[in-house]
């Protein structure tokens, strides 16, 4: 699968999506949409029609709010028809604001409120040591959501079990809902206070195809030890007047600005 054009049809129906649907968290989805297709065109295993083939990989999109970019991804590897997605956000959808595993092959489970991600993916992936299995679990979250507290119970947890059979990623845009990151709560010095927890840290640019595809068929970065990556991304990333904006948080594209957002979107 060309991972170029995975993250272009993502992009195109993600805009579509929350257009149709007058729904927010455009500019988050557009931030991880680089992650989600390298993830999906070349690393993850799973078989769309055995979506719960015992082997697959397990990915959890921690920052649910984001949902519109997964769902893209999902239809796309044929998981669910390409069809459905104008159905998301709508009255009797089963393709909610925030994901949803009801009814949704594909979907490990559902999230949206924060800090819950990770905890579940380390619970995932300590069944799987207890059960010898060699499948890996990848948790994508968010900068913002660090700030929960769940998540340093569960980092504490995965490094103590030696869980090297677990991948958190960070989609380190440096915008939560309503500013900077570092003017909410900031993080920094953010790969240390991992490392200082145990876990192996590699920082990549979230938008880098070849170097995130080389990061992630490495893993695990040292047996024993879980990994973290921290993706350095853009929100809003590929329509220029979404980037790095706090706007595009809580808004859709309409009228006008849609055209302008589909035109940038389809010369990529």
């Amino acid at each position: 699968m060309d991972i170029k054009d995975l993250a272009k049809k993502i992009r195109l129906h993600t805009l579509e999506m929350t257009s149709l649907a007058g729904s927010s968290h455009i500019g988050s989805s557009f931030s991880m949409t680089d992650i989600i297709a390298v993830l999906y065109g070349t690393i993850l295993k799973f078989n769309p029609k055995q979506p719960k083939w015992e082997k697959r990989d397990r990915f959890i999109l921690s920052k649910g709010h984001a949902a519109s970019g997964l769902y893209a991804a999902l239809a796309e590897c044929g998981f669910f028809p390409v069809d459905k997605l104008k159905t998301f956000y709508q009255d009797g959808s089963s393709l909610l604001g925030h994901v949803s595993h009801k009814d949704i092959p594909g979907v490990e489970v559902s999230t949206g409120s924060l800090g819950h991600g990770l905890p579940i993916g380390t619970g995932m992936a300590y069944g799987a040591k207890l059960d010898n299995s060699d499948h890996k679990i990848f948790v994508l979250l968010s900068d913002g959501e660090c700030d929960e507290g769940s998540n340093w119970e569960a980092i504490m947890f995965a490094a103590h079990h030696k869980l090297d059979n677990l991948v958190a990623i960070i989609d380190y845009n440096k915008i939560q809902s309503l500013d900077q990151v570092s003017n909410t709560l900031a993080l920094e010095p953010f790969a240390d206070k991992w490392k200082s927890f145990g876990w192996e840290v590699m920082e990549v640019d979230g938008h880098n195809f070849e170097q995130m595809q080389n990061t992630f068929s490495s893993l695990p970065l040292q047996s024993n030890h879980p990994t973290c990556i921290i993706a350095h991304t853009i929100k809003g990333k590929g329509v220029s007047f979404m980037e790095e904006s706090v706007l595009w948080h809580y808004r859709s594209a309409q009228g006008d600005e849609y055209s302008a957002a589909k035109k940038e979107l389809e010369s990529l």
